[in-house]
């Protein structure tokens, strides 16, 4: 600028004094000032609008202090530089790509060089700003290098599915390959074998789904038990059309007995008694074999009578309405299906009662068929304390008189409200059987009776029936009377009890007549009269799958 004259200071200047010589009169002045804003200036009158100037300060770290370069550096961060000079102190710079104060922590920044939208022209293609610098990218590579990345990631993708179906596959066909193994061990192909039979006569049998069965219990959750025996678990479910169904699962399998296990499959969809709990169907291709069974509401007859949180007593018509329908299902079961069967684990936790409290025979899990010309079956003895013959017991020999004595238990628990097996009573009467029959010969039999049963029951009555359950005690199976001896029993103490019943006997005996046209062979022995009274159903399926 004309008129002036300007110096650059040293570096490493302390302090400064000013000596003007020569120029023009009055105009003497000095000052520091930013060399980029006094090259701006165009003339000195434009120095008289301003009071200040801006003046910029040199930094530097002294050289006598104690830091070096390297922990000046890892200090701050390591965006900057410091390097030593002949002056008497570091400076310290920002590297290219990143601007600021050097001498502050955090003070170098990137520098986003895109700003500048020219920066990449003359070399083409687009500007990317990266930490301390920046690229030009050729926009024709960048595309060629995503269209590759997205094929190589449709690929990894395909893969992946390929992988992901193919361990899928797998496993449905090791799915597939275990029912069928279980299927086939569990007597499928006999099964299937017998229903596709015209002669079966089992069309009424329903081979089940597994995961349909899962479904409907909820894979088995421990909510949905109804009550746990020696043979297995029965849980409550819902099918695909939202009938309500009891699904029996095993607790284990026999292989040895398969064939013996469908044979009474087959047989116990053909029982069409109204006494005796339906057999839907079943499902084998489980490690355990399920049994579907319709739903019963309202428990067993045990909790029925020995539940102490009932709300109400039950009435000596109800005790021997109930003694009755078992007693028929029984005799049916023995004489008039078409293979008579065993139960062999009659109880009172097995007597399952529907909405009307009418009683079912449930649980034919140890159940056996027998031939029309055997008297006893043989095998290991099973059943329950209290309710087990004790001739079989001895002897290992099954027969239709062992099933009478676990009924007779069944129809003292009724009489008395007391349970088959209790430590309150003497050792000797901890057997409710030794208990009822010590009490009888003592003479002691209206000290034991229930007062329900007291209150609203003729003693006549109730000596009857007590009579009877005490010829069903005898231990001695053959002085046991028969079943359909039972049944006639209680069916004319009823009679007495009731004689309106009369009516219904006679649509009872037409409804059997039917039976007897559809199956002539079957039992010509056995006394119409009897059947009449216990209500038996024809054994033809009443309704399609």
């Amino acid at each position: 600028m004309d008129g002036c004259c300007q110096t650059t200071p040293p570096l490493n200047l302390q302090a400064f004094e000013v000596d003007i010589k020569g120029g023009q009169q009055g105009c003497k002045y000095a000052f520091l000032a930013d060399r980029s804003w006094f090259s701006n200036l165009t003339g000195l009158y434009d120095l008289r609008l301003n009071d200040e100037v801006p003046v910029v300060l040199e930094w530097g770290i002294h050289n006598n202090t104690d830091y070096s370069v390297e922990l000046i550096q890892s200090s701050f961060n390591s965006n900057f530089d410091c390097h030593m000079s002949d002056l008497p102190y570091m400076q310290c710079h920002c590297y290219g790509g990143y601007a600021g104060n050097a001498y502050i922590l955090q003070g170098c920044q990137d520098i986003n060089e895109c700003d500048n939208s020219t920066i990449c022209h003359r070399r083409g293609g687009t500007c990317v700003n990266k930490e301390g610098d920046y690229d030009c990218v050729d926009g024709r590579k960048t595309a060629k290098f995503i269209l590759v990345g997205v094929g190589a990631g449709l690929g990894a993708l395909l893969l992946c599915l390929f992988l992901w179906w193919s361990c899928k596959y797998i496993k449905k066909r090791k799915e597939i390959k275990l029912k069928e193994k279980y299927f086939k061990r569990n007597g499928g192909l006999l099964l299937e074998s017998e229903l596709s039979s015209p002669e079966g006569n089992v069309e009424r049998s329903k081979l089940f789904n597994s995961k349909d069965l899962e479904k409907a219990t909820d894979n088995f959750n421990e909510d949905r038990i109804l009550r746990q025996g020696g043979q297995g678990t029965v849980y409550k479910g819902m099918l695909t059309d939202g009938k309500i169904v009891a699904i029996k699962k095993s607790k284990v399998i026999d292989e040895g007995k398969v064939e013996q296990f469908i044979n009474e499959i087959l047989i116990l969809s053909q029982i069409n008694h109204r006494n005796v709990v339906k057999l839907l169907g079943c499902c084998l291709e489980t490690e355990v074999q399920l049994l579907v069974y319709e739903f019963i509401p309202n428990g067993t007859l045990y909790q029925y009578i020995h539940d102490p949180n009932e709300e109400f007593h039950v009435s000596w018509d109800t005790r021997l309405r109930i003694a009755t329908e078992i007693s028929g299902a029984l005799f049916y079961l023995h004489s008039v299906a078409s293979i008579p069967i065993y139960h062999r684990d009659i109880k009172s936790t097995n007597i399952l009662l529907d909405e009307k409290y009418r009683a079912k025979v449930a649980d034919f899990g140890t159940s056996k068929s027998v031939s029309l010309d055997q008297t006893h079956v043989t095998t290991l003895v099973q059943g329950t304390f209290g309710y087990l013959d004790p001739e079989y017991f001895q002897s290992s020999q099954f027969t239709d008189k062992s099933d009478v004595y676990s009924f007779g238990v069944v129809l003292v628990e009724l009489l008395t409200n007391q349970k088959p097996i209790s430590s309150l009573r003497d050792q000797e009467g901890r057997s409710l059987a030794s208990y009822f029959i010590i009490s009888m010969e003592e003479n002691r039999l209206f000290d034991i009776i229930d007062a329900q049963v007291l209150k609203e029951g003729k003693k006549e009555e109730i000596a009857l029936v007590a009579n009877l359950a005490k010829r069903c005690l005898y231990l001695n199976g053959r002085n046991r009377p028969a079943m359909k001896e039972v049944a006639m029993e209680l069916e004319r103490i009823r009679k007495l009890q009731n004689p309106s019943g009369i009516q219904q006997n006679q649509e009872d005996r037409e409804a059997t007549e039917s039976y007897v046209v559809a199956f002539p062979s079957s039992r010509s022995n056995i006394d119409m009269d009897v059947i009449a009274l216990l209500d038996v159903q024809p054994l033809l399926p009443s309704e399609p799958w």
